[in-house]
């Protein structure tokens, strides 16, 4: 069976399931990703204890439990709702192989995703709707990998209503999806580890504008600068990158 046959496969045998069927898939898959994510970002800290950003966040509380489990629950239901929106075609899957075709969809998905996310966060830290949505985040101003999951739901489902609008416009690849959303689950644990895994990023020309932990570490400290997800690029076309940035962090390297 080649790669081709598999993924029409799996988009058949996704689109064939019962309602019940995808609610209990989808929800196996969002924890599998919450563990996934604590798993490897607890190893990432102890690895990179000496490269500390953030002071050691207190104890998990029972209220950003129920953050994180909110966020799962919601989360499914974001994945439910786009699946509902496949199978009505108004979101359109290909389940093309072809190298180069994952690769744009993998490119276009990001700079869109990285440009409306970033318009999303800088409203969502205006002063009107900061206090019901985002605040609720920005309590954890020392982050754990469990952090990137302490989210209010609204904003939850703000960002999950982003990502379904998207697919309804642009008809990604199935194997373009996964890369992006697996590119974009990394980058989120990246900015909540608390410490600095790759300092060197600064000092590497044409990598030293993708997000680091020190960047997203700032904003957590910060809230009126550091807004980028994946990468700098609009901060510094919008003038929100943090004065001290670059200096702070090469000075963990």
């Amino acid at each position: 069976m080649n790669l081709q046959t598999m993924l029409e496969f799996a988009l058949d045998w996704i689109r064939d399931l019962s309602f019940l069927s995808a609610v209990l898939v989808f929800l196996l898959e969002n924890v599998v990703q919450l563990i996934f994510t604590v798993l490897i970002g607890d190893v990432l800290v102890k690895v990179f204890q000496r490269n500390r950003i953030a002071q050691k966040p207190p104890p998990v509380s029972r209220f950003e439990i129920l953050l994180v489990i909110s966020s799962v629950l919601l989360n499914t239901l974001v994945t439910l709702l786009g699946w509902w929106l496949w199978r009505a075609n108004l979101i359109r899957i290909r389940g093309s192989s072809d190298f180069f075709g994952i690769v744009l969809d993998v490119l276009i998905l990001i700079v869109v995703m990285d440009f409306f996310m970033y318009l999303l966060h800088r409203v969502a830290h205006h002063p009107k709707i900061y206090i019901f949505a985002h605040r609720t985040h920005h309590i954890y101003e020392n982050p754990r990998p469990m952090t990137l999951f302490a989210l209010n739901p609204l904003e939850v489902l703000g960002f999950g209503g982003l990502w379904l609008v998207v697919l309804m416009i642009y008809p990604a690849s199935i194997l373009g999806i996964v890369v992006y959303l697996s590119f974009n689950l990394a980058f989120g644990l990246v900015g909540h580890l608390g410490v600095e895994p790759a300092p060197w990023l600064l000092q590497t020309p044409g990598l030293r504008y993708l997000m680091t932990s020190s960047f997203h570490a700032g904003h957590h400290h910060d809230g009126a600068h550091n807004f980028g997800f994946y990468t700098l690029v609009w901060d510094k076309l919008f003038g929100t990158i943090s004065a001290n940035y670059f200096s702070k962090a090469q000075n963990s390297s």
